[in-house]
């Protein structure tokens, strides 16, 4: 492990619920702190004092704010499998419908705090887990949706797999700029204006 992958490699991997917890007070406090003082500004002794510990206990588990910063990012992106998909297979609807709630859930996945997000989207380290989290992200996700387009009998492109790649690219893409603007656009609009240009491109119209 290089110089730079050890600077942003967590110090402690827990192996017990207590210290699981400990690690997730620490992850919680620093995504308020950042929110609220910026990132510069959002040092490690604000982080321990939000988390109500030490600067020693914290650096038993992060080695500095930029481990925190890119622990925090991981887990957003592995949290943000479209948790939907699966129930499209009852009954997918509409390609209008489906569409729609592809979009939503990757909204819904990025409308809590708009300050963190700009945040983590430019001021975040590249690790290499961070790589490794958006390689398996990204996989999963375009494979989720090919499989929901290989389903909808309204979908009309030829070729799924880069059709997939392409959708998931444009509503990730247009997400994370929109909703990180510090005067992000309104969901609704994004959502509606998302799903219809998707909707036509895979309707083939």
């Amino acid at each position: 492990m290089s110089a730079a992958e050890r600077r942003l490699s967590p110090r402690r991997k827990p192996q017990q619920v207590r210290a699981e917890l400990t690690r997730e007070r620490i992850l919680t406090a620093a995504a308020h702190v950042f929110a609220e003082y910026g990132y510069a500004a959002g040092t490690t002794n604000r982080i321990a004092e939000h988390a109500r510990m030490s600067i020693g206990s914290l650096y038993q588990y992060f080695p500095n704010k930029d481990a925190i910063l890119a622990e925090l990012l991981v887990q957003h992106i592995d949290r943000g499998a479209w948790a939907g998909a699966d129930e499209l297979e009852l009954g997918p609807g509409t390609l209008m419908e489906t569409v729609r709630a592809l979009v939503r859930d990757a909204i819904d996945h990025h409308r809590d705090d708009p300050t963190l997000l700009r945040i983590m989207i430019e001021e975040a380290p590249i690790s290499g887990e961070l790589i490794e989290a958006i390689d398996r992200h990204g996989k999963a996700r375009v494979n989720q949706v090919r499989d929901v387009l290989a389903r909808h009998p309204d979908v009309r492109v030829t070729d799924l797999d880069m059709a997939a790649e392409l959708v998931v690219g444009t509503v990730e893409l247009n997400t994370h700029k929109l909703m990180a603007d510090p005067h992000p656009a309104s969901p609704e609009r994004l959502e509606a204006e998302l799903t219809a240009m998707i909707t036509r491109y895979l309707g083939g119209e």
